[in-house]
């Protein structure tokens, strides 16, 4: 991006400087500079600014894309950058298959132009005889510009309408140049449009799931119907069981179509594999649970995927150095080595009622044996009425005072485990271990107050410190158990994702489905599919 950045502002910058009038600023103004230079010259005609200013007059276009065309063209001398003296340019074909394609999978009617489709059609219909100087040339020509810049900030930046923060999101949202993405889409003479797309890698993964859900939906969809008994499991019969392995064999967990009503062993790895994708235990068997879910309808996992595209226009592309990112719904801690996957495990998050936040940050310092510094919120809520009701209330808690607020020691019974992970932000959430081990193990695991608690501590700890010689394993060990607190200090800090997907496509190239636990979705949802009025 940082080469069509550069380019762009030498086209600028060159333009402009063969605009300025020798004299000072009150001089009369010199007619327009109409000759071809080379960093510029992707078409040989030209037509006249008042043309466009009366063109964008009459334009619903935001201000911010009129001051953007003006820009555009002022840059190139106005010369057309769709058309040449003998049509029109192939690229402009392959942006509006582009165009159409997004409009049909995004179910995004917002974006649509029928006065440009209209000309456009036109053009392309072979009933018109080309002329330049036909005002319908011009007007397709900035019609597809303004269409561009507004296309590529809904599709590769997301809905200007949705409020981040509102929506309780608080990590950055990516911003692009449309008018950059334009210069190097002429540049390369539209090839590989497709490489010009500044989307993050999940963003395409999840389209083609979505074209196959949509497959699915014009056949139907799926529905099972209600179950006879509580569970199934391997050797059962049930006429149910044909319509479940049916569901599964559209989603592609069932491999072979199979109408029988036993359940037999292809069912149970078609049921494992469901599980696994929802994120349930896998233990292959029908509950209640799992025919609800798979009860649930194609329309509500469209929506679930648009949701999640929607966020993903958001983030950058996937960056190339180290960094963890936490996804909520998914309960787990992903790890990147210099932008490769390198391993996950499991976490746990906030509760409903204690949301961990979306947001990033920089991971700074480890903190062996920790003292946990309790919340005020904690400190009046549970700890003062403890010490209300036992005097001894903070001796056997292993608490202490500290100034007006409570404090416990470090061990193996402090609420952070023996090692927290530091990543400052005004949420006051961060990584640690904990002496509860055994909500690891649930299928949902959203129980902290908060913060994010680690299945596997020392693994991440010999993670950020696995280049400094002096920290191997035996000395992580040691520091964690110590009993005393010590930090240390990242030479280079680790960004830290939390995010908030509950559809994405993993490693594996399969599509998974998570509980909206916070409700992020249904907002969302309400937004973008509100029916217009």
């Amino acid at each position: 991006m940082k080469k069509i950045l550069l380019f762009s502002s030498v086209i600028i910058i060159t333009c402009y400087s063969c605009k300025q009038p020798g004299n000072k600023a009150q001089a009369p103004a010199t007619s327009r500079d109409t000759s071809i230079k080379s960093g510029t010259s992707y078409s040989e005609i030209f037509f006249d600014s008042l043309q466009m200013e009366k063109f964008i007059g009459k334009q619903q276009f935001h201000d911010s894309i009129k001051k953007r065309m003006r820009n555009f063209y002022n840059a190139r001398n106005y010369q057309f950058a769709w058309f040449f003296k003998e049509g029109m340019a192939d690229y402009a074909s392959s942006f509006y298959v582009a165009y159409k394609e997004y409009i049909s999978y995004s179910q995004d009617s917002t974006l649509r132009n029928y006065s440009f489709e209209k000309l456009y059609d036109s053009l392309w219909s072979g009933n018109f005889n080309y002329d330049i100087s036909d005002s319908i040339v011009l007007n397709t020509e900035l019609l597809l510009t303004g269409q561009f810049f507004r296309y590529t900030r809904r599709a590769y930046q997301g809905r200007n309408q949705l409020d981040a923060h509102e929506l309780d999101w608080f990590i950055p949202r990516k911003k692009i140049d449309p008018s950059a993405l334009l210069d190097s889409l002429l540049s390369r003479k539209g090839k590989n449009l497709k490489e010009l797309e500044p989307v993050n890698r999940q963003y395409d993964l999840l389209k083609s799931y979505l074209l196959k859900y949509y497959e699915i939906e014009k056949k139907g969809g799926w529905s099972i119907g209600k179950p006879d008994k509580k569970s199934y499991k391997l050797n059962d019969t049930s006429a149910l069981l044909s319509l479940i392995k049916k569901r599964l064999f559209l989603t592609g967990d069932m491999i072979k179509e199979d109408t029988t009503v036993i359940f037999t062993k292809e069912l149970e790895e078609a049921v494992k594999s469901f599980e696994k994708r929802y994120g349930f235990k896998e233990d292959g068997i029908i509950t209640m649970l799992l025919i609800n879910e798979m009860n649930r309808p194609i329309e509500e996992r469209l929506h679930q995927i648009l949701i999640n595209m929607e966020r993903i226009r958001w983030l950058p592309a996937e960056p190339s150095t180290d960094y963890l990112l936490v996804n909520i719904p998914e309960f787990r801690l992903h790890v990147y080595d210099k932008g490769k996957y390198s391993w996950s495990s499991n976490v746990v998050v906030g509760s409903a009622a204690n949301n961990t936040v979306i947001f990033t940050g920089n991971l700074k310092y480890v903190v062996f044996s920790p003292y946990w510094n309790v919340p005020s919120s904690i400190l009046r809520k549970e700890i003062l009425p403890g010490i209300a009701r036992n005097k001894n209330y903070l001796a056997r808690q292993h608490m202490e005072w500290n100034g007006n607020s409570v404090r416990q020691k470090p061990g193996p019974w402090n609420a952070l485990g023996q090692v927290k992970f530091l990543f400052p932000n005004t949420y006051n959430i961060y990584l640690h271990d904990t002496p509860s081990k055994s909500l690891f193990n649930e299928d949902k695991r959203a129980f902290s107050h908060g913060c994010i608690r680690l299945s596997e501590p020392k693994r991440v700890a010999q993670y950020l410190l696995r280049n400094d010689p002096k920290w191997d394993s035996l000395r992580i060990t040691k520091a964690m158990n110590a009993g005393t607190e010590q930090y240390y200090t990242l030479k280079e800090p680790i960004p830290v994702f939390i995010g908030y997907f509950t559809a994405w496509v993993d490693r594996d190239g399969k599509l998974n489905f998570r509980d909206d636990v916070y409700g992020h979705d249904k907002k969302m949802k309400e937004r973008l599919f509100a029916k217009a009025k």
